[in-house]
């Protein structure tokens, strides 16, 4: 059946942080521009920050820190792993997004001095700012709709199209409809985030995961088909959330004073965030639930946390606290681990990429929560989508038109009719996502071992011929199979990955029976995974002085 193509100059999938602030900028920059968004939900609520935001966990500011000292924290923090040209562009960048942010607007509260509100979240330098801004992503999105952006509600990308190793546009797939959407563009931007649909919360509910739950590997599913590599997809990543709804508190509470106790009342974690490891050991020694303790602290300390967890941050808190009868002044918070997920904002994990945010498909850019740059939170998806907008707006200038490639099309028609139907199908999709992600579970991740990694192999191959008799009665349920299918990708990359990197690193993120030891003479490098004929390669990589990437 022919479909009708829409045409845009750059086309982002995407309509988050990243998403948004890619569209502001390209469209500052040439307001002619035609920009196109495909958002899988509604563009005004789609997204990681679907509300407002506490902080800027990643800020240089001019003579307290800077772009080096912040290339040593984040060093250690990700055990070496660490790709220096863009952390360091993203450091050096984020002061000047700060400054920015306030012409938008945006508060960042000062102290009595007139400085900038700081605390410690890194092992070295006071780098995230605090932000009292419970509007944050409405502001986003009216300023990319005022400049001339067009989203395109409810369609998650399902596929690239390229043209001669060029990009040359997407297929996406209507969430509500099971209609396929076309659109040629010059240059892509991916910025869907990562896979939080990874394993199963500990609620057992599908979408009560800490991420956004719509959330579940497209872009990264997306980029590998089409020739780009993937990387840290064998850092699976819990942490300790408000138990019973995955909200997150550490960063708020811990960095203003509050401290995280185990069962027996011990102290685990006071004056940092990330020793996540000191957590996930009290539970596995037996001395779990952890908990929060905020009472010691003082009055205005304790509402200007309530603050920001009942306003900016996710205000149906304040809802969830008061039917638990938990004030802070008096109980403590208690504190489970999540689900595992993979993540470039938080973790290593997402799409490779340089400082120009460019993958390794021309006119092919990432950023946000889908790219590789190590943890680099709300700062990394803003200060990479305005490098993506610049480069994109230059590709878009110098580089010919690009057709679209009808056989890619095609096949993609042909895939979307095998699985838009019922008839003969007898699997409900919702019971194979929740049995595959409880597969995940016990086979990849921590601690992790070449048997299990075995054992994967036999449940993927099983999920994979599943997979072909879910039953599709409405669009809704079509797009659930699209999610499935691509978190079983992201998982096969995790396994091959994790099997891959014989050594144990990053604590409980890659915990290796068989390796328990860290190897950093074999394996201080990336492993780069990407799909040759359909099959996925791994390789180990590193980056040199000259910013190129070599294969070792």
């Amino acid at each position: 059946m022919k479909l009708p193509i829409m045409e845009t100059d750059f086309l982002i999938i995407g309509g988050g942080s990243a998403g948004c602030i890619a569209a502001m900028h390209a469209l500052q920059a040439k307001p002619d521009l035609r920009v196109t968004i495909f958002e899988k939900s509604d563009i005004v609520y789609g997204g990681s920050i679907a509300r407002g935001m506490d902080a800027l966990n990643i800020v240089a500011i001019p003579g307290r820190t800077d772009a080096q000292m912040y290339l040593e924290a984040i060093r250690a923090m990700s055990g070496g792993i660490v790709d220096a040209g863009p952390s360091y562009v993203m450091a050096d960048r984020s002061y000047a997004l700060l400054k920015e942010m306030e012409g938008w607007g945006v508060t960042f509260p000062k102290d009595e001095n007139g400085q900038y509100k700081t605390l410690r979240y890194h092992v070295k330098g006071e780098f995230q700012t605090a932000m009292d801004e419970p509007e944050l992503k409405a502001m986003l999105v009216q300023r990319a709709l005022s400049r001339g952006a067009k989203p395109v509600n409810r369609v998650m990308g399902i596929r690239l199209l390229t043209d001669s190793g060029r990009v040359a546009g997407a297929i996406g797939l209507n969430v509500r409809t099971g209609q396929l959407v076309i659109c040629k563009a010059k240059a892509v931007l991916v910025a869907s985030g990562g896979v939080s649909r990874f394993t199963m919360p500990n609620s057992e509910y599908l979408y009560g995961v800490y991420d956004y739950p719509g959330n579940t590997g497209d872009g990264f599913a997306m980029a590998l088909k089409a020739g780009a590599g993937v990387t840290g997809m064998e850092y699976t990543q819990r942490t300790m959330l408000i138990k019973d709804s995955n909200m997150p508190l550490l960063a708020i509470c811990v960095t203003r004073g509050g401290k995280v106790l185990d069962c027996n009342g011990k102290v685990i974690m006071e004056g940092e965030v990330n020793n996540i490891n000191a957590m996930n050991e009290a539970f596995t020694q037996g001395r779990g639930p952890v908990h929060i303790q905020l009472s010691h602290l003082p009055e205005e300390k304790i509402r200007e946390i309530e603050h920001i967890l009942f306003t900016t941050e996710r205000p149906v808190n304040e809802r969830f606290f008061a039917g638990r009868r938990i004030d802070f002044r008096k109980q403590d918070i208690e504190l489970w681990p999540t689900e595992y997920y993979l993540c470039g904002g938080h973790g290593l994990a997402g799409i490779r990429v340089n400082e120009r945010a460019e993958t390794a498909v021309p006119g092919l850019y990432a950023a946000g929560d889908v790219a590789s740059v190590a943890k680099q939170h709300l700062t990394g998806a803003f200060v990479f989508g305005e490098i993506a907008a610049e480069q994109a707006v230059k590709y878009i200038r110098e580089e010919p038109d690009v057709q679209i490639p009808e056989e890619q099309v095609q096949e993609e028609q042909e895939l979307h009719q095998a699985r838009f139907s019922s008839k003969g199908k007898d699997i409900d999709i919702h019971d194979l996502e929740r049995k595959m992600r409880r597969m995940v579970a016990d086979y990849l991740v921590s601690p992790k071992n070449s048997h299990k990694f075995d054992l994967w192999k036999y449940w993927s191959e099983t999920f994979s011929k599943d997979l072909e008799h879910v039953s599709a009665g409405n669009g809704h349920e079509l797009s659930k199979v699209y999610e499935v299918a691509n978190i079983l990708l992201c998982a096969d990359c995790s396994a091959l990955a994790g099997d891959f990197r014989k050594e144990s690193r990053w604590g409980e993120c890659h915990k290796r029976s068989d390796y328990p030891e860290r190897d950093d003479a074999n394996w201080k490098c990336h492993v780069v995974i990407k799909m040759n004929n359909g099959t996925l390669e791994a390789q180990k990589t590193r980056i040199s002085e000259l910013g190129e990437e070599v294969v070792l």
